[in-house]
């Protein structure tokens, strides 16, 4: 536990640590966006197909191999 000496060192502290909450629900509310784009439809969609057709080229070439 800290130990303060004057009303300063406090505000300062009290100041910085309002700083550093409003910073971390910045960074929250990024987060938020970007999982609430990920979860659209059409980038559900769009991954899905990118998934499919590489899975599809790998299927293709091990025939071909075979």
């Amino acid at each position: 536990m800290k130990n303060y000496t004057s009303f300063e060192e406090i505000d300062r502290d009290l100041k910085q640590l309002a700083l550093e909450r409003d910073i971390a629900l910045e960074e929250l509310k990024v987060v938020k966006n970007d999982f609430e784009e990920s979860l659209k439809p059409l980038n559900i969609l769009s991954s899905s197909l990118k998934f499919l057709s590489k899975y599809s080229a790998l299927v293709f070439i091990k025939k071909i191999f075979k």
